[in-house]
């Protein structure tokens, strides 16, 4: 908008007008890229060539929109690999969710779903991210350089069209005020020079340090989450009391790890489990919570062995190995007997628990060693269910009450015949695969079985032998051992991502001007203004309290009066109406009046 005065000249306002009056001070206060392109070509105008459409791809990868919407789908994508099981993970209910699912499957092993963390369309959108973020940083990175190496630049001709300004006249000469303003903000922590008749000062870069920093931490947890998962190794062991664990390939239950991980990278180191230590509330609304979980080890690095506790979130460190505690359960100690009465099978046998008062359920096999009363060579195996505090006989079903050994009392159900192990197939170790065996039968032809208290025995038909349940329960822990080499990195990136954040959200950049000049009736004008990236209240509540304390120093001079005005040039004077004379008991702080 433009208006046109009596000599017909043009006098241009407005947004002009404004940029022409702060110059350089006006300039960004923030390390976001300038659009420095040009106006959108007409209709029918030239178009882009390849090396255009280049610079356009790029210019928009490396935006800071494009990088959050690529961190918004990265975290989208991540969705399916944490309600999908994932083949990498468990490939057992990958299985059977499969199964479970015919009419899903041929569409999820089409869009990767089974393997979202090594699929196609997450690689892309990782690498994507990583690109935009690196290529927005590093320009801005320089920008920001060169910002701290630069001084504050210098005060527009009008300061009071800034945000926040204020004006008072004073005795004191323009060289005492700027030398004290100079004094004043480098006390208060700006940077500030001498730039003409004013001072120039400026603060708050370290939110553009916290934006920057920010944005760097998200680099350095993608490039320690791409190091965790290329040189990561896990595997999962259970162990019964008295039992002990060697950190090798062939000790583990499952094992996986990452594609650059090798096998002699393995921490070497072994350990015992001396004793499960698991106790429960007895009484009140929290009856069965545990109270203590625990195992007490021993472990050795080739050296003496040395004694510790593995609790619930409270890990064995070795080394880079850690070793957690994930699950505990009960081993019943059995002993089978073949119809001669000779020792076939003597040992603590893990079950796995199926409800939070352990209820158990598992198998016994007998695969080596036994013959039948013919003597010849048989498999046994046995069904059982185990229960630490017996509900009793008229509880109905055979569940366990409390998860603490009060009552314990075994199931069992027997069979014979092949129990396939050498079928080359893998078999669960906690299931039977009864394809090939036969249950054994009483005189009357009903199925055997029998619950059994420690110390019982249960006698198989036809003197093909004896199963005991001993009196001895012994305890079980599963642990999970892992090697995490990018956790420690994706720590530091996440605590500098915080502070970052909090530096960019709560610290405010501004620039302060104080400008001393003598006037026309050889008093002294002080005019001061501050100008911020964004507005906020925080900024005139600033400016008025360093203009409270630079008035120490320059005092408000008292008013001039009629004799000085008539000596006053009105017509070379600066527009009077807009800084009118204030009284000396005035606050000299910004006032409400001031242009925008």
């Amino acid at each position: 908008m433009s208006t046109t005065d009596t000599s017909g000249t043009t006098d241009t306002s407005g947004t002009t007008e404004q940029q022409e009056n702060l110059g350089a001070a006006g300039a960004q206060l923030s390390t976001a890229p300038l659009d420095d392109r040009a106006e959108p070509p007409v209709v029918g105008g030239p178009t882009l060539g390849v090396i255009g459409w280049i610079r356009w791809f790029w210019r928009q990868l490396t935006s800071m929109r494009v990088a959050l919407i690529l961190l918004f789908m990265l975290s989208l994508g991540a969705v399916p690999g944490s309600l999908i099981p994932q083949t990498a993970v468990d490939e057992i209910k990958a299985q059977a969710f499969k199964d479970a699912h015919k009419t899903l499957t041929p569409l999820y092993e089409k869009l990767q779903f089974f393997d979202v963390y090594s699929s196609v369309w997450f690689s892309a959108i990782y690498i994507l991210l990583f690109v935009s973020l690196i290529g927005c940083i590093v320009p801005r990175s320089w920008q920001f350089v060169g910002q701290l190496r630069s001084r504050p630049p210098g005060a527009p001709k009008r300061l009071d069209r800034l945000p926040a300004s204020t004006t008072w006249r004073t005795t004191a000469e323009p060289e005492q005020v700027r030398a004290a303003a100079l004094t004043l903000l480098k006390g208060r922590r700006f940077r500030a020079h001498t730039a003409g008749d004013a001072i120039a000062a400026e603060k708050g870069y370290l939110r553009e340090a916290g934006n920057l920093a920010f944005h760097v931490a998200l680099i350095v947890m993608l490039v320690a989450f791409a190091w965790g998962q290329l040189f990561k190794s896990e595997g999962g062991k259970l162990i019964v009391e008295g039992d002990g664990f060697s950190n090798t390939l062939t000790q583990y239950d499952d094992f996986k790890s990452g594609s650059q991980f090798g096998i002699d990278e393995l921490e070497p180191f072994s350990f015992k489990l001396d004793a499960f230590d698991g106790t429960y509330e007895k009484n009140g609304p929290q009856r069965g919570t545990p109270r203590t979980f625990e195992a007490k080890v021993s472990y050795s690095q080739g050296g003496a062995d040395k004694k510790a506790v593995i609790r619930v979130n409270e890990p064995l460190k070795v080394g880079d190995s850690k070793v957690y505690l994930i699950a505990h359960g009960y081993a019943p100690v059995v002993t089978v007997r073949d119809g001669r009465g000779k020792v076939v099978f003597h040992g603590a046998v893990p079950l796995l628990p199926i409800d939070n008062n352990i209820t158990s359920t598992g198998a016994i096999k007998v695969m080596d060693g036994y013959r039948d009363k013919n003597g010849k060579k048989e498999q046994l195996g046995f069904q059982a269910f185990f229960v630490p505090t017996f509900a009793g006989k008229g509880a109905g079903t055979m569940f366990s009450q409390f998860p603490g050994l009060d009552f314990p009392v075994m199931a069992l159900t027997g069979f014979h015949g092949d129990l396939r192990v050498d079928s080359g197939l893998p078999q669960n170790v906690y299931q039977l695969d009864k394809s090939k065996l036969k249950q054994f039968t009483d005189a009357s032809g009903n199925k055997l079985a029998q619950r059994l208290l420690p110390g019982e025995e249960m006698k198989l038909p036809d003197g093909a032998g004896s199963i005991t349940f001993e009196k001895d329960v012994k305890e079980w822990a599963s642990f999970q051992i892992s090697q995490q080499p990018g956790n420690g990195l994706a720590l530091a990136g996440a605590i500098a991502a915080i502070a970052g954040l909090t530096g960019s959200l709560f610290i405010q950049r501004r620039r302060i001007w104080v400008r001393a000049v003598r006037g026309e009736d050889g008093v002294t004008v002080v005019e001061m203004a501050g100008l911020g990236r964004s507005e906020s209240a925080k900024l005139p509540e600033e400016l008025g309290d360093l203009a409270v304390a630079l008035t120490a120093d320059a005092p408000p001079a008292p008013d001039a009066g009629p004799e000085t005005e008539s000596h006053a040039d009105p017509e070379a004077a600066p527009e009077p109406a807009e800084e009118p004379a204030e009284e000396p008991a005035e606050d000299p702080a910004p006032s409400g009046e001031a242009d925008k």
